[in-house]
């Protein structure tokens, strides 16, 4: 039986990945802050579906917490086969009268913590030539995102990285992919955006991104976008003039007067 290691796996995406995952028969390692919202998962996951899980709490936005989630990754003797990098946070409105402080935080959580997790996880995967790494982007990454400027750049940075470690890659049985995520109903979506009515159409449930990521990983894919609307979003993104695009999100981003 295979294990996945989830990081931010007690609510939203990664909490979605857990239940998708332990479906599967997966073994699970479950990483978050919230320690009782992990153990309460935990039990019901082990419950619903036989597998294994352990708990590790840990805060990736910090030195202590990416070292302990490193050091598991690194165990040979309880290799993880699948890595989900899904742990990050986000902030709203005008850059410069955000907090700095929580700026430089994201920055940190969002790209250094999945690049120091990426690279703990692949050295022993390319010792067994077997595993895989999932970076969880999000649409964001494929154009400017006004009033959610920083956010927009990690995970722009994370979708540059990952497919770029992916060519890296070619000729081994190690696999990476990158999935971009829209508007998903999560917690995060509630704490860090407040974005403007948007049709009902647009909005995707963290168990549909999920299932779709990993059908997509099934298939070898190395770029997940979920969902017909965020594809062609995506596409367009890429032909239309920056200009333009950054007055298209600006004005579904704008905070609300």
């Amino acid at each position: 039986m295979t294990t996945a290691l989830v990081t931010g796996a007690s609510s939203g995406i990664g909490e979605a990945f857990a239940r998708e995952l332990a479906a599967r028969g997966h073994d699970l390692v479950l990483v978050a802050r919230r320690a009782e919202r992990l153990e309460a998962e935990s039990a019901r996951l082990a419950a619903a579906h036989g597998v294994e899980v352990e708990v590790l709490s840990a805060d990736l936005a910090t030195p202590d917490g990416i070292a302990v989630v490193a050091a598991r990754l690194a165990d040979r003797s309880h290799p993880v086969d699948l890595l989900v990098n899904n742990a990050g946070v986000g902030t709203a409105g005008s850059f410069w009268e955000l907090p700095l402080d929580d700026e430089v935080a994201m920055i940190h959580l969002n790209v250094v913590a999945l690049v120091q997790l990426t690279h703990a996880a692949l050295g022993p995967m390319i010792e067994r030539n077997s595993g895989g790494v999932i970076n969880v982007s999000s649409l964001g990454a494929y154009q400017p995102v006004p009033f959610n400027a920083t956010y927009g750049a990690t995970k722009a940075f994370v979708s540059s990285f990952t497919n770029a470690v992916v060519e890296e890659l070619r000729g081994t049985n190690v696999r990476l992919m990158v999935v971009a995520p829209g508007y998903t109903r999560t917690e995060f979506q509630d704490a860090s955006f407040e974005p403007r009515a948007l049709p009902g159409f647009v909005w995707q449930s963290a168990d549909t991104v999920a299932a779709t990521a990993m059908r997509a990983f099934d298939r070898g894919r190395a770029v997940c976008i979920t969902g017909a609307v965020n594809m062609v979003a995506a596409a367009a993104s890429s032909v239309m003039p920056a200009s333009v695009m950054r007055r298209v999100s600006g004005a579904l981003t704008r905070p609300v007067s």
